[in-house]
């Protein structure tokens, strides 16, 4: 692996916990929740990380969305909390263990399977008993009888090397662990369904044991990522997997540290509990006004009208309210915001 790679990696994430980003309020179940929205618009759901937020935190289902959609974001939001448990018991993996967290994956949308050479079931993490293959015209992946003993194999690889690693602090070597993990899984391939999600669920695993920033996937380098486990495998070689890995984490982190930084120039110094009272908010100020002239928005068309991030406006709405200006009349999604205190200045 190139040197100038690992540089940077390196790098972002140093500067990543040097801003203490992942010390925010709530940060770590919002940066779940987005794991969870890009692990599963890869297999096609189409439900963005603010309707899983309504729907984790309040059961507010998604307009537009199918059941199946938001079933299958439910099931690996189960999952994923059951994998942090995992690590922070360091479990050690086992077919048992990886069949139980398949259950989960696949609790409501797997399918039963009756085949000649027996029935299992994929809502119950069963391993295929019948061959796939990748798409349409695709390569066919191992022969089913040969799953059980690859898994075997590799559940005793990951522990003899998570061992090793659990006592280093070596950042590299436990990525690359992550990332072994997620590329061998998937191409065993064991169930008949949900082989993506778990290959990202168990890198992400190894990696909250590791104390590390779990990797995030993000749809939109769906096509980059599937041509990276192309390349490995047709080369047998993980460097191209891993490169596109480190890569995407980089990409992902750096966003996350712009973000940082652009809520912070939307923020004043000061925290401000009383805007009345206290010396002049303009973000405060220009969202009450908009407000005024629309009470009917969403956080995103606020933000895009005052010109600050949502997470911002998500803060002021809050901050409005528990100072008795506004009050929110109607559900999160349909309702509105009224005004019960008029406020002809911040100042």
């Amino acid at each position: 692996m190139k040197e100038e790679l690992k540089r940077r990696f390196l790098n972002a994430l140093e500067k990543y916990h040097s801003l203490g980003i992942a010390e925010q309020i709530d940060y770590q179940k919002f940066y779940l929740y987005s794991l969870i929205t890009h692990s599963t618009a890869i297999e096609g759901s189409t439900v963005t990380e603010i309707e899983n937020q309504l729907l984790f935190d309040e059961g507010i289902t998604a307009k537009g969305r199918s059941l199946q959609e938001q079933m299958m974001n439910l099931d690996l939001k189960a999952a994923y909390e059951h994998s942090m448990q995992l690590a922070n018991q360091h479990t050690d993996f086992s077919i048992e263990i990886l069949k139980e967290l398949s259950a989960k994956v696949m609790k409501n949308t797997g399918a039963s399977y009756n085949t000649a050479q027996g029935s299992f079931d994929a809502s119950k993490g069963d391993l295929r008993l019948v061959g796939v293959t990748a798409g349409i015209g695709g390569r066919s992946y191992m022969n089913y009888q040969k799953v059980p003993a690859k898994l075997i194999a590799l559940c005793q690889q990951l522990n003899e090397r998570r061992r090793l690693l659990l006592q280093s602090t070596d950042i590299i070597a436990q990525y690359l662990l992550s990332f072994d993990a997620h590329y061998q899984l998937v191409t065993i391939h064991p169930w008949v369904d949900g082989n993506g999600r778990m290959s990202r669920l168990v890198m992400n695993q190894l990696q909250y044991e590791f104390g590390l920033v779990p990797v995030k996937i993000v749809k939109e380098d769906k096509a980059e990522y599937i041509q990276a486990l192309i390349d490995s495998r047709e080369q047998e070689s993980l460097e191209h997997f891993h490169e596109f890995m480190m890569e995407e984490h980089i990409r992902n982190i750096c966003k996350e540290i712009e973000e940082f930084k652009k809520s912070q120039t939307d923020d004043p110094i000061n925290v401000i509990s009383d805007p009345i009272k206290a010396s002049s908010d303009p973000i405060k100020q220009k969202l009450y006004q908009a407000i005024v002239q629309d009470n009917t928005l969403n956080y995103a068309d606020y933000a895009a009208q005052i010109g600050a991030s949502e997470a911002t406006v998500k803060r002021r709405l809050g901050e409005l309210k528990n100072d008795g200006i506004i009050i929110r009349v109607g559900s999160n999604k349909t309702g509105h915001w009224e005004i019960v205190k008029q406020i002809s200045s911040f100042s």
